[in-house]
C-alpha cells in the first residue's frame, strides 16, 4: 500500500469516527443500515469475481451489523412490532448466510432490498418522532 493511500485509509477512519461520535441515536442507526447496505453491495462484487475470502468478510461483516440492529431494539415500546422487526432481522441473517455457502447473488440481492426497505422507513421517519426512535430500528 503506498504511503498516500495509508492516509486517505487513516483519514477516512478518523472521518467515521468523528461522525460516530457526534451523531443522534437515529443517525446512528441510520449508519447502521447503510454501512450493512455497502457491504452487501460489495460482497455481491466479490462474489461474481470469484474472491470468496473478502466476500465471506463482507457477509459476515454484514450478518454482525443486522445482529447490532437487532439487539438495539427496545422489546418495551411496540413489542408485537418490535418481534416482527426481529423476525425479519432473523431472515435476514439466514438469507445472508446461504448467500455466502450456496455463492448465491439473488439471496444477496433479497437481503439488500429487504433491509434498504426498513433502511427506507427508518430514515423517513426522520430524528423528530421520538416514539418511533424509541421503538428501535
Amino acid at each position: 500500500m503506498s504511503p498516500s493511500s495509508a492516509a486517505l485509509k487513516q483519514y477516512a477512519a478518523v472521518q467515521v469516527q468523528s461522525s460516530v461520535s457526534e451523531a443522534s441515536p437515529h443517525r446512528l442507526t441510520a449508519m447502521l443500515f447503510d454501512g450493512a447496505i455497502e457491504r452487501i453491495n460489495q460482497a455481491k462484487g466479490h462474489m461474481q469475481r470469484g474472491e470468496l475470502a473478502r466476500q465471506g468478510e463482507l457477509i459476515s461483516a454484514a450478518m454482525a451489523i443486522v445482529a447490532e440492529l437487532a439487539g438495539s431494539l427496545n422489546r418495551d415500546v411496540a413489542p408485537q412490532f418490535v418481534d416482527h422487526l426481529d423476525g425479519l432481522y432473523d431472515y435476514i441473517q439466514r438469507r445472508l448466510l446461504e448467500a455466502n455457502r450456496r455463492q448465491d447473488l439473488a439471496l444477496l440481492d433479497e437481503a439488500g432490498r429487504l433491509l434498504g426497505t426498513v433502511a427506507e422507513a427508518w430514515h423517513a421517519i426522520g430524528p423528530d418522532r421520538p416514539s418511533a426512535a424509541r421503538a428501535g430500528a
